[in-house]
């Protein structure tokens, strides 16, 4: 029997189509589906037999398992109890997304979505106490994923060690006929293979490279924390030398070791890029056992902004500056303390750059429970 198909027109409403996937899904059978990517073939994990038809079709042994995909990343916590640090940051930062995510997971029997499930079930999943997990960002597969009360697994929808499909059409070529339902949504966004990063505690490998390189994929790990002021030669370059610090007694390391750990701490002026810090503000510095002196202002630029993943910036006008730079990004800024302004102590005595570097270390150890690190 041929491959049923439910065209949608770019923009085009999913509902019905959606709601005869679950069906066919619910009934063991295959679905074919767009994703960011490639197009997959799903199947229930649950469903030995619908387990069985996936393998015979990706002619896949018993013994391995396949690909996890979830609608929401906040999904992934029922898969894997104990996100590391840095598993959490792909989860946060890459999805939804193309980029594929083998986690370890010590026992999957604890984990939320294998309650009441089987062996079976989690033999389609976990793979010598490893899982692999995607969230695709593709509206129609999003819906589908978050509509189906079961876990679902999937793989490109091609025969074995072919190239996997890219359109509707490449799919009814190898198998039309073998799987029972296809939603056709035209070429997928990327057109190329989702990245897969196999993570290990705080540290992971690319397996390989798709839509994301190994550039992108170093910015997914690390959480970057940027700090503005005006001219970056006293109150950011402070306030990013205390964050080091605090952030580096959350990690139980040391500030120079925060990098190792997928941790940066940048700062920058909206006027910067002239000179060095400041002597009272080296002072202040040293008699908090911290060397500022090889100091360089730097200037804020877009491209700071975007790569940000929290910012606390001195004063509203600053904010307002970079919202201009990077509207996209307004929700990543924020005052460093709420509802005021943090005043430029250029031109004061020494006891007023004391003074702003107290209020600093002091709005800074109550901002950075927001970093997730």
């Amino acid at each position: 029997m041929a491959t049923e198909v439910i065209k949608i027109e770019a923009g085009g409403d999913c509902t019905d189509a959606v709601r005869r996937a679950v069906e066919v899904l619910r009934s063991g059978h295959l679905v074919g589906f767009p994703t960011d990517t490639v197009y997959g073939v799903a199947a229930r994990a649950d469903d030995a037999e619908a387990m069985t038809r996936l393998r015979e079709v990706k002619s896949r042994s018993p013994d391995k398992a396949f690909t996890v995909h979830i609608g929401s990343p906040e999904d992934a916590t029922s898969y894997v109890p104990d996100l590391s640090g840095v598993a959490a940051r792909f989860v946060r930062k890459g999805w939804p997304g193309p980029l594929t995510l083998i986690l370890d997971v010590e026992d999957p029997s604890r984990a939320p979505m294998m309650s009441g499930l089987n062996g079976s079930a989690a033999a389609a999943m976990y793979y010598q106490n490893t899982i692999g997990l995607r969230c695709p960002n593709d509206p129609v597969a999003q819906a589908l994923l978050q509509s189906v009360d079961a876990p679902i697994v999937a793989a490109s929808a091609n025969l074995a060690d072919h190239a996997p499909p890219l359109t509707a059409t490449d799919v009814l070529k190898e198998l039309d006929g073998r799987i029972e339902l296809l939603i056709d949504t035209g070429p997928t966004r990327y057109s190329k293979p989702s990245t897969i990063v196999r993570v290990r505690d705080s540290q992971y490998e690319i397996v390989r490279e798709g839509v994301y390189d190994a550039r992108i994929v170093e910015r997914l790990s690390t959480v970057v924390v940027l700090l503005v002021c005006t001219g970056n030669t006293c109150r950011s370059p402070m306030a990013a030398a205390l964050a080091q610090r605090e952030l580096a007694r959350r990690l139980g390391c040391s500030p120079q070791d925060l990098g190792r750990s997928g941790v940066v701490v940048n700062s920058a002026g909206t006027a910067g890029g002239y000179g060095g810090i400041s002597d009272h503000a080296r002072r202040a510095m040293a008699d908090r056992g911290m060397d500022l002196s090889d100091h360089q202002s730097k200037a804020l630029t877009a491209e700071m902004i975007q790569q940000a993943d929290y910012i606390f910036v001195m004063t509203r006008s600053h904010r307002d500056r970079m919202i201009e730079m990077a509207p996209d990004a307004a929700h990543r800024i924020a005052l460093l303390v709420q509802d005021e302004d943090v005043q430029d102590p250029l031109g004061g005595s020494q006891e007023e750059y004391e003074s702003c570097a107290a209020r600093i270390e002091q709005a800074l150890h109550e901002r950075l429970q927001e970093v997730t690190l």
